[in-house]
């Protein structure tokens, strides 16, 4: 490897004081238009410790050899926090785990057969010649394709772990199984957990392991009620749970910040159906026979829809900021059908700023970017010698792309990119939000009338003009004294 060794060979342009705090826009926002905020539950104003993955993985596990009936040797694998990813796609026919980009083409070296990595010449030949995934085998508009499914969730990386243990026991153990029974077994198992409310039960009874920075959660709705801000709340989990949840974070009278709350509104379903009509709980949690006429605050209510919502509410367009953390099932309708400002949360953000802000994230980047223009003007000398410099310069930029991805995530990289294009999950981050952020605590880095700008990064046939357009991260946030207690 022939790396230059100097730090001050990285050009003034790049950063290394990215702030993981920061709210990066994909579309311009004031939030002095903005008048109601709404939010998810999961993973939006509660976030969880990673001990809850491994809690999944192991019931569902014991569930897939207890229920299903698979081999007893698949107990012997234990949960591995960092194999898989978010964002992720997996050929159920073929049994395969892989990252593709936004153009559908299968990033080299991201394809994993059970827990091993399948070689790029035979990904070519399971997939006629190509790593391009045609559109109607890819994951449709929600992430579910006939053959091709889109991992999204946060929750869905024990199930990409089960998964690839699975498939992994089997090969390993030379047994002839069907992939795509595996699959729907798996889902199956990872839905027995869910449903079974393991989920709840283990949150419930130990609120401190598991949620995360409640504190910041209470410093924000207090903060945008203060502001006269109208808020509420559209979650999938049941009421007894999040009011568990809620009171540990908030206190008591966690409701009195909200407007209108609904529980187990059944989203995506939510947002697109026009026939579950919404009905209220009483203090007990027991459902009332009554029609609903309003939706009142201080009231809980259950399913319903987004229709019968806008038209008890009123609240319409872009003084609607949304937030929430899938982006199929939270932001794509809101965004795409009715105008909602969305808002999405990304935790891995905390980790990729961290990644990039490194010194040797920075010098291999600038170097990898150094030896594509050589190559680029290279490759025009036929002579010998430039051909085997060229050589030699494609196996460097080969090494200097994994070494760069490793800094990630040793399997699948950084969930943002591949070798240089942006990934499918990043195509759909920028389609579906209008701003994205590590949690919900980066609002308290930011005035409310304060107005978001996407940057004006080149497109290939533009040079950049500013080095401020280059980097959104670094820029000092408008932090706000009173909420310094919580840092």
């Amino acid at each position: 490897m022939c790396f230059p060794s100097a730090p001050d060979l990285i050009p003034p342009g790049a950063c290394n004081l990215l702030n993981s705090s920061t709210i990066y826009a994909n579309n311009e926002v004031d939030l002095s238009e903005v008048d109601i905020y709404g939010f998810d539950y999961d993973y939006t104003l509660a976030l969880y410790s990673n001990a809850l993955n491994a809690l999944i993985y192991n019931t569902a596990r014991n569930f897939l050899i207890e229920h299903f009936k698979y081999p007893e040797g698949i107990r012997k694998y234990d949960y591995l926090p960092n194999f898989a990813v978010r964002g992720l796609h997996y050929d159920i026919q073929k049994g395969l785990l892989m990252k593709i980009d936004a153009f559908h083409y299968i990033q080299p070296g991201t394809v994993y057969r059970g827990l091993s990595p399948v070689p790029d010449e035979h990904v070519l030949e399971l997939f006629g010649g190509t790593y391009h995934i045609p559109l109607q085998q890819d994951s449709g508009f929600y992430g579910k394709g006939p053959k091709v499914k889109q991992f999204m969730d946060i929750f869905s990386i024990p199930e990409m772990t089960l998964l690839a243990v699975a498939n992994d026991f089997f090969i390993t153990n030379d047994i002839e199984y069907d992939p795509v029974h595996l699959f729907k077994d798996v889902s199956e198992a990872i839905g027995m957990v869910h449903l079974k409310g393991y989920m709840y039960k283990w949150i419930m009874q130990d609120l401190d392991k598991f949620i995360l920075r409640g504190e910041e959660t209470e410093a924000v709705l207090h903060r945008l009620v203060s502001h006269g801000k109208k808020l509420f709340l559209i979650t999938n989990s049941p009421f007894s749970f999040v009011d568990k949840g809620m009171t540990h974070m908030v206190g008591k009278d966690w409701r009195d910040f909200f407007d209108v709350v609904i529980v187990q509104a059944d989203k995506p379903h939510f947002f697109t159906d026009c026939i579950k009509p919404f009905r209220r709980l009483d203090g007990n949690g027991d459902l009332r026979w009554e029609k609903i006429k309003s939706l009142d605050k201080g009231q809980i209510y259950k399913q319903g829809n987004l229709f019968d919502f806008l038209r008890l509410t009123g609240w319409r367009g872009s003084k609607v900021l949304y937030f929430g953390d899938h982006l199929y099932s939270d932001l794509a309708d809101l965004m795409l059908r009715h105008g909602w400002r969305t808002a999405a949360i990304v935790p891995e953000l905390e980790q990729e700023t961290r990644v990039v802000s490194t010194s040797r994230y920075s010098l291999n980047l600038t170097w990898l970017q150094a030896l594509t223009g050589l190559m680029e003007r290279l490759q025009t000398y036929r002579d010998p010698e430039s051909k085997q410099i060229l050589q030699e310069w494609q196996k460097e930029r080969e090494e200097l792309r994994v070494m760069t991805k490793n800094m990630f995530n040793p399997q699948f990289g950084s969930i943002f990119r591949t070798c240089h294009n942006p990934t499918y999950f990043s195509r759909r981050l920028c389609r579906f939000s209008d701003v994205y952020m590590a949690s919900l605590s980066c609002l308290l880095n930011y005035d409310l009338s304060y107005i978001f700008y996407p940057r004006r990064t080149p497109l290939q046939h533009e040079a950049p003009l500013w080095m401020d357009q280059l980097c959104t991260g670094c820029m000092k946030t408008p932090f706000l004294e009173e909420m310094s207690h919580i840092r």
